[in-house]
């Protein structure tokens, strides 16, 4: 069989379709350009997750919006997905305390409508684009208990941060009772096993108070600023 022959058969490319790809282009670049303009100058922030299904009187609810006020007030722009649940935690307590809150809204079949509380909304059509915004100007990020959008998010930053992708910012996990039966399972399976080495089972924090989660923020920060060093902000470029 020759190189043309494993073709013969095939479908014709349809312009019409290759035509609307090339254009997704500029939808793309669009939502980075927004993107980077609206929060380049939002700083510091910090970047909060959880389920879009907690309802306001879940426990889960309340500790995002009580951790969030206690950020905002800290100081911290809250950046949140913009939508329900522990989204609209996050933008609930942040928009209470000092500090701006944002949210990055995504268009979704389902699950997502955007929340009342944000003093900053933009608005997405690409999971990807988006995620670059969570990660890019963040100063930490605050996981709450979540399903596979939240545990996306988690795995990705963690993979950024442990493949120096990203520069080292605090990962704070809370309410240790969810987190628990994962927390094992990196340590008996992923260490045991040679998939991530010992050390990076430090890239993360257990927490339950929103207390320590505030302090373990400023701990990590305490011996520098909040802004990148030249050598991060080169990093950053390249995310």
């Amino acid at each position: 069989m020759t190189n043309t022959d494993k073709y013969v058969g095939r479908e014709p490319v349809n312009d019409s379709l290759m035509t609307r790809e090339s254009w997704k282009i500029f939808q793309i670049m669009a939502e980075f350009v927004e993107g980077f303009e609206r929060l380049a100058q939002i700083k510091p922030s910090v970047s909060m997750f959880g389920s879009a299904r907690s309802q306001p009187d879940h426990p889960h609810y309340q500790l995002a919006q009580e951790t969030s006020r206690q950020l905002s007030d800290a100081g911290f722009s809250v950046v949140s997905g913009g939508g329900p649940g522990i989204m609209e935690a996050a933008n609930r307590g942040a928009q209470a305390g000092k500090s701006l809150s944002i949210g990055l809204n995504i268009q979704l079949p389902q699950e997502q409508a955007g929340n009342d509380y944000q003093d900053i909304a933009l608005h997405f059509r690409h999971f990807f684009s988006r995620k670059v915004m969570f990660v890019k100007y963040a100063s930490a990020y605050v996981v709450l208990p979540g399903g596979f959008g939240t545990l996306d998010e988690l795995a990705e930053i963690l993979t950024l941060v442990q493949t120096g992708k990203t520069r080292r910012i605090p990962i704070i996990l809370m309410q240790s009772d969810f987190w628990a039966g994962l927390v094992d399972w990196f340590r008996d399976r992923l260490v045991a096993e040679g998939m991530i080495d010992a050390a990076d089972m430090h890239l993360f924090h257990v927490v339950d108070e929103p207390a320590d989660a505030v302090k373990a923020i400023f701990d990590h920060y305490e011996d520098r600023g909040f802004e990148p060093s030249a050598r991060e902000r080169e990093i950053l470029l390249d995310l």
